[in-house]
């Protein structure tokens, strides 16, 4: 899939050539700096591109249905229903003018045709399942009246309130702390078990995707560079820019005088994207590559097994470099 935005000053290729399926009852972890294409990817997904602006390549099917061909109307009966996502801001998602069980119920009643008193039971049903104290007292409260993590429950609520087959969820912790996270993530574990729905996480955070992900990601420059599963992903990567993720991480295991390595440089423009592979700029190995390839050839995602990456490095190259600069 590709989704490339008119701009005054050109075309942005947001998302350059990306391409991934996710099963029932799994969890994709899609990993990348900010501008890497993630959010896109799922906006798109969802519908809720600008179509005026937006020229997309590609199809995108959800259990063989064509959405990216599929109306306005079709697509509102499928978000919220067979499909839904989670913000990362909750408070800036849910209005401030109606009360979380009338917000969670009127999603419910739009695709169902329940009564008000049937939408209600099950606001409080779901907000029950989703670890609300006082769920049939809370129905009634405003958004402003929940902390953080509970807004973030309340939004699984919603998310969930019609048993969708996807879960798209955008940083949906980023803005908690360390342990109203971890309690977000295990809700979403034990959720996921209960509801069998295929979820697509975004984060930054190669420690949220190490705790939730089933399979990894990884986006760079609108492009997918690594993918596989978790474990192998993390245990032995093999993109560049996924070492530089890892390393730029604390480790919680391993010696504390050992310091963090930053990646060198910023994320490319997907305005004039550099040449090449898009990392070369910042990649402390590119220059290790003969012929200056990694400057002049874009490198191919070849994915054996639903294992790849994008890279001109050579298998025995990787041993070589990798081994002396793993930090994690």
């Amino acid at each position: 899939m590709k989704v490339h935005f008119s701009t005054e000053d050109g075309i942005v290729k947001a998302v350059d050539g990306l391409s991934f399926d996710v099963a029932k009852g799994k969890t994709l972890g899609i990993v990348g700096e900010s501008g890497s294409g993630k959010s896109v990817t799922n906006l798109t997904i969802l519908g809720l591109h600008d179509r005026a602006r937006t020229a997309i390549d590609g199809e995108i099917l959800l259990d063989g249905k064509e959405l990216l061909t599929a109306s306005e109307r079709e697509l509102e009966r499928l978000r919220g229903n067979k499909m839904a996502m989670i913000f990362q801001d909750a408070l800036a998602s849910l209005s401030p003018y109606h009360t979380i069980g009338k917000q969670i119920g009127e999603t419910y009643r739009k695709h169902t045709g329940a009564s008000k008193k049937e939408a209600r039971a099950r606001a409080i049903e779901m907000l029950k399942r989703v670890g609300i104290p006082q769920p049939d007292v809370r129905v009634d409260d405003y958004p402003h009246q929940f902390s953080g993590g509970m807004r973030q429950r309340a939004m699984i609520a919603m998310a969930l309130v019609c048993d969708p087959e996807l879960l798209i969820a955008d940083e949906p912790t980023t803005a908690l702390d360390v342990t109203v996270q971890a309690q977000i993530m295990d809700l979403l574990k034990d959720l996921q078990q209960e509801f069998g729905t295929a979820i697509v996480f975004i984060t930054h955070d190669l420690g949220v995707i190490a705790d939730i992900a089933d399979d990894v990601l990884v986006m760079y420059g609108g492009r997918c560079v690594e993918r596989g599963t978790k474990q192998e992903v993390l245990r032995a990567p093999r993109h560049p820019y996924t070492l530089g993720l890892m390393n730029s991480m604390p480790s919680l295991d391993g010696p504390v005088d050992v310091p963090l390595s930053p990646i060198p440089g910023s994320p490319p423009s997907l305005l004039n994207p550099p040449s090449g592979c898009r990392f070369h700029p910042r990649c402390t190995f590119a220059e290790k590559v003969a012929g200056g390839l990694c400057a002049t050839a874009q490198p191919v995602l070849e994915v054996v097994e639903g294992r790849g990456s994008a890279c001109h490095l050579t298998p025995d190259q990787r041993l070589e470099f990798f081994a002396g600069s793993r930090h994690n």
